[in-house]
């Protein structure tokens, strides 16, 4: 499987189920794994692996109504409802801890939010084909356009009646494997078609950034890109990395799910953005 992953590129850029466990190591990092929508902690499965065994400590969280939060996503109409299990794990570190927190998707916004409320605790913030923005909307540079695919791309719920908006979405269980895991094993594949649940649309269109702006800047970022990515497209990609750059910027040429597709890629990418957010730590307190 590794071969074929091919080598990462860089260019310099301008309730809660938190599944922790913890092999000691010198230098050891803390992981904070936020899926996107639909998924849930299960998806990091082949990462959350090779960081514990690489000696690092790896909490996955469910968001509200993800994994096996039982909440309904037709019932969610704030993204603080949704986002509450990031916060809640945040606000329960230690006042000295700083993490490395990964968002995939639409997890960048959980992410974002994170750096806007606890921005002492993070080290780094890795948005992975994330949505990454600043100001009080959500951009459409962020949200998936699947129009090419047909008017049955998404699998809609209506919570609040059929003549209201949809208050879920589902990208159709048969265009999965063409749209979000085009390049990742087919046996992930067959995994995510039976454990993804739709995603509270009408929460995550509410996630607005109210908060100390200045704070959040503070925190460094980093993007991964995908190059294959048929569900955030890598102009997309481009046009959010545009208008709010990150220090530093990856690629991956593979789908929007490198936890599947590049696993291993991935996993050293990340083991490497951690080591260098610690070294940067360590001299400017020096």
């Amino acid at each position: 499987m590794g071969s074929s992953e091919g080598t990462p590129s860089t260019a310099a850029g301008s309730g809660i189920s938190t599944n922790t466990c913890w092999a000691p190591a010198e230098s050891a990092h803390h992981f904070v794994l936020v899926h996107g929508i639909g998924h849930g902690s299960w998806c990091w499965y082949r990462i959350r692996t090779l960081l514990e065994s690489s000696g690092h400590r790896v909490s996955c969280v469910d968001l509200a109504s993800a994994g096996v939060d039982r909440t309904d996503a037709n019932t969610l109409e704030s993204f603080g409802e949704y986002n509450r299990p990031l916060i809640d794990l945040m606000a329960s570190l230690p006042e000295n801890e700083q993490v490395v927190v990964v968002g995939h998707s639409a997890g960048g916004l959980s992410v974002t939010e994170a750096s806007h409320k606890f921005p002492n605790k993070i080290r780094v913030a890795v948005y992975l084909a994330a949505t990454m923005i600043i100001i009080n909307i959500v951009l459409v540079q962020g949200t998936p356009d699947l129009s090419s695919y047909g008017e049955n791309a998404y699998e809609l719920g209506f919570g609040k009646g059929t003549n209201n908006p949809p208050t879920s979405a589902k990208v159709a269980t048969h265009l999965l494997r063409e749209v979000v895991y085009n390049t990742s094993p087919p046996e992930d594949c067959t995994l995510a078609a039976m454990l993804l649940k739709p995603g509270p649309i009408m929460a995550l269109q509410s996630a607005r950034f109210d908060d100390d702006h200045e704070a959040a800047e503070g925190v460094e970022r980093v993007y991964i890109k995908t190059m294959q990515d048929n569900v955030v497209k890598p102009e997309q990609q481009d046009a959010m990395i545009k208008r709010w750059p990150p220090s530093k910027v990856y690629a991956l040429d593979c789908d929007h799910s490198p936890f599947f597709s590049s696993p291993f890629l991935l996993s050293g990418l990340l083991l490497n953005i951690a080591a260098a957010a610690a070294a940067a730590a360590a001299g400017s307190s020096n």
